[in-house]
């Protein structure tokens, strides 16, 4: 074979070789799946994305020495998008429930979730035993989604990808109610004439990032920063920016 050949062969398995093998993530930029549309949780502002977790996230990141680019998308694909690699990491107030844990690994908690009902004045919604009969939105997916099947079931839920289409339907009477997160509840009805959170509902579900199943380099590195960002008083910071009316819970005190 002239030795030409050879060489020219010689650089294509290399290059093939490559390729196929694990790339250096040490030097890589994560891609950070989020939501444009869901404050003061993951939203977008002027072209920047922030919010509470977005904003914890970008802290982590400082202290670990990550790289983050934010990317946008549908809260109902998010987890799968997690699970097939097209993000590193979820961000949008992700609660660790059982069925999730299945299809994605998480970070230790950061956060626990906590819902509200948002209505009109006039669709005289009090609370879960008013919600039969109802048309009620949700966000597909969502442990809102859950909660409404489970504690409401004569309820009609309507499905939507995303909070803005649910606020949507909400302003313009095409449903009675929706449940969101809290403090995106709250949110909604302060800068929505007509608007009011009828009932609050409190769990025990934590809050995580979604990272790839088996990725234990970066759920190491994430759950350092937690305790790092909770330790210096950087979580409480920004707690009191964006849900400045939410209980802190003993362990996000700082020096815990």
């Amino acid at each position: 074979m002239p030795e030409v050949k050879k060489t020219l062969i010689t650089a294509v398995v290399a290059m093939l070789l490559t390729a196929c093998g694990t790339s250096d993530t040490t030097s890589d930029t994560l891609r950070v799946g989020t939501l444009s549309d869901s404050k003061p949780n993951a939203y977008q502002e002027n072209g920047t994305f922030t919010g509470f977790d977005n904003e914890l996230l970008k802290a982590i990141a400082q202290k670990e020495g990550l790289k983050l680019e934010f990317v946008a998308t549908d809260f109902s694909a998010l987890l799968g998008q997690v699970a097939n690699g097209t993000f590193a990491i979820g961000s949008s107030a992700i609660a660790q429930t059982d069925a999730r844990k299945k299809t994605v690994g998480f970070s230790e908690p950061y956060n626990y979730q906590a819902l509200g009902i948002a209505a009109r004045d006039s669709a005289g919604v009090t609370d879960e035993n008013s919600l039969s009969g109802k048309r009620i939105g949700v966000v597909q997916g969502t442990v809102s989604d859950n909660w409404l099947a489970s504690n409401a079931p004569a309820a009609q839920a309507v499905r939507f990808p995303n909070d803005a289409a649910a606020l949507s339907a909400l302003k313009t009477g095409a449903v009675d109610g929706a449940v969101f997160d809290q403090a995106t509840a709250e949110d909604y009805a302060k800068n929505n004439a007509g608007l009011k959170v009828a009932k609050s509902i409190v769990t025990t579900i934590p809050h995580g990032f979604a990272v790839k199943k088996g990725d234990d380099e970066l759920t190491t590195k994430l759950n350092d920063g937690i305790k790092k960002v909770v330790a210096d008083g950087t979580w409480l910071k920004v707690h009191d920016r964006f849900e400045p009316t939410a209980p802190v819970p003993a362990e996000f005190k700082p020096g815990q």
